[in-house]
């Protein structure tokens, strides 16, 4: 267990994991979704502030006064709007997006949807939830309010839009069970950007392979790796990039690879040795490794479904100048609801609008 969960963080971390294949951040299921809605600062998601000065004309109200001057609402709100205004309404159209689907299809994302979605991730971490909210504040200076808007509605919303449930075959716990549970190949890396430079690098390894680690600080374009002397968690069978895979599995204790190309970089392995087969028998952990493929899965088809409802959505966005979207799925209900973004320019809004999802949905249980 340790191993596999050990392998995963690494693999989730590290930049180089997308070629080898892959914080407490893995909030489960809605791992995903941390790379689509990023949070907005607390002063900014309240979805009441500023709904007192939108669109009407008395003073903005004082929120600091230094030596008699005074710091107006007004002022605090511009200094955020062009601190963070890009990624916040990125954000925000990224929820309005799902929105609109889930009323076109008539799809709900209950209160109680959202309470048992918690409670179930903060018990895989044995938490209460209100121990888990302050961990998330703390590790991620996410309120609940925020989680529970920007994370986890999203998250069941782009679930239920998916649809079925998924289907795990032999062969995919199989491949899963080798991949988590399997030998794996100690390695240091060298990565090259450039084929020259890539075989200059390769014969210096091959004539000094005890200065690989020397090699690796000195050459290698993968920065994490690189200050560790090429040091990466051991590389699993079914990880990701099967060349890489079967030229670890091949290489003996203290032997040199060769130019291995992976996308539009050389790697060059080390082997520094090989680890057992953490479990040898595979129901063992069947139900565990079972409901992980399922996770995993049903990520992959929420990511999917996200991806095509960006495409079939027009999104104009004036504060970027950009445009997007907008294919042969797009309907009518979403050039509506586009339209009512209004045009900001150069110009800072006046107040905020409410989020597009429904409201007990921001509400902490």
């Amino acid at each position: 267990m340790g191993e596999r969960t050990h392998s995963t963080t690494a693999k989730r971390s590290a930049p180089w994991a997308t070629i080898i294949g892959g914080t407490i951040v893995a909030v489960a299921g809605a791992a995903v979704l941390f790379q689509v809605f990023r949070a907005e600062p607390a002063a900014a998601t309240s979805d009441d502030a500023g709904k007192a000065s939108l669109g009407q004309p008395q003073q903005s109200p004082a929120l600091a006064r230094v030596n008699g001057q005074t710091i107006t609402y007004d002022i605090v709100a511009r200094e955020c709007f062009e601190r963070i205004g890009e990624e916040v309404l990125e954000n925000m159209i990224n929820r309005t997006v799902i929105h609109v689907e889930t009323e076109r299809r008539g799809v709900q994302v209950t209160e109680a949807d959202i309470n048992n979605e918690v409670t179930k991730i903060a018990g895989k971490f044995n938490l209460p939830v209100d121990t888990w909210y302050q961990m998330l504040q703390t590790e991620r200076g996410l309120s609940p309010m925020q989680y529970r808007r920007d994370v986890i509605w999203p998250m069941i919303a782009l679930r239920k839009l998916a649809g079925e449930e998924v289907q795990i075959s032999q062969a995919d716990m199989q491949r899963a069970f080798q991949r988590d549970y399997g030998p794996r190949v100690r390695c240091r890396m060298i990565m090259m950007d450039n084929v020259r430079r890539a075989n200059e690098v390769w014969e210096k390894a091959n004539r000094t392979p005890d200065e690989f680690d020397k090699l690796a600080r000195e050459y290698s374009v993968e920065s994490n790796s690189r200050s560790l002397g090429g040091s990466i968690p051991p590389i699993s069978r079914y990880s990701g990039n099967q060349n890489l895979e079967d030229a670890a599995f091949r290489l003996q204790p203290g032997e040199v690879s060769g130019l291995i190309q992976v996308e539009n970089h050389y790697v060059i392995l080390k082997c520094e040795g090989h680890t057992e087969q953490v479990v040898t028998d595979i129901k063992d952990v069947w139900d565990e490794l079972h409901a992980q493929l399922v996770e995993e899965k049903t990520q992959e088809r929420v990511a999917l479904v996200f991806e095509n409802l960006k495409k079939n959505t027009r999104i104009d966005n004036y504060l970027t100048n950009t445009s997007q979207g907008g294919g042969e799925g797009a309907t009518a209900a979403n050039g509506d609801y586009t339209n009512k973004i209004q045009q900001t320019g150069m110009s800072h809004p006046a107040g905020q609008t409410s989020a597009a999802q429904p409201a007990n949905a921001t509400q902490r249980r």
